[in-house]
């Protein structure tokens, strides 16, 4: 085909989810914390941990507590509070969105 050719190749994609939307630089933070939590507990630990919606909850608040009082950086792993933050809701939707369990 050459520019101007009436022939146009056509994708229908309306209505799909559109993944260029979302920021890779901050998916690339997210994915530094969980790869920090994977060394330091266990890839997927975080689905095991009890009481885990309330305890993430409260890890999200007090990440962006700290964010809020101008700490940018979480003093043990070293990244950003808002990723840690950003990791723990990720974890709260991943949580929701799972089938009750049965019993």
């Amino acid at each position: 085909m050459s520019a101007g050719d009436p022939l146009e190749g056509r994708k229908s994609d309306t209505g799909k989810r559109r993944f260029s939307l979302f920021p890779l630089e901050a998916v690339f933070a997210i994915v530094d914390v969980l790869e920090y939590g994977a060394r330091k507990y266990a890839p997927g630990n975080w689905r095991h941990v009890s009481n885990a919606k309330q305890r993430y909850y409260d890890a999200a608040m007090r990440h962006l507590m700290a964010w809020g009082s101008d700490e940018k950086l979480d003093s043990e792993s070293g990244h950003p509070h808002l990723a840690h933050a950003a990791c723990c809701l990720v974890f709260l939707i991943a949580l929701e969105l799972e089938p009750p369990k049965p019993g």
